[in-house]
């Protein structure tokens, strides 16, 4: 498929995550099947503009917040990388920098075994 279905279902699989949702969950919420909200995630469907929509009112967000790109790029964080950042914004400069070594020295660690 292309990157864009890929960057969707990313995006999808991301919001339903942040919201606590299984795939069974937000498939009910959007009366489509569990494994076309499976194969939306992976990339491997083209959704259709009427489920698309469905996903969105069951994810209680608007088609302009699927689509909204933040930080104006292409790629979207794996929701593991979003939730990094997102237990970051709140912190110190100090805070922020004392994790980067932390996982910079980690890294090397791993690399090194």
């Amino acid at each position: 498929m292309t990157n864009l279905t890929k960057v969707v279902g990313e995006r999808i699989r991301f919001l339903r995550k942040e919201r606590g949702l299984s795939q069974e969950e937000l498939a009910y919420r959007a009366s489509l099947h569990n494994t076309y909200i499976g194969q939306l995630e992976r990339g491997e469907k083209n959704a259709t503009i009427e489920s698309v929509a469905k996903v969105c009112v069951a994810l209680e967000i608007t088609l302009e917040e699927l689509f909204d790109d933040k930080e104006t790029h292409s790629k979207v964080l794996s929701f593991e990388l979003e939730k990094i950042v997102r237990l970051l914004e709140g912190r110190s400069k100090k805070d922020q920098k004392a994790v980067l070594m932390f996982i910079e020295s980690l890294i090397a660690w791993k690399d090194n075994e």
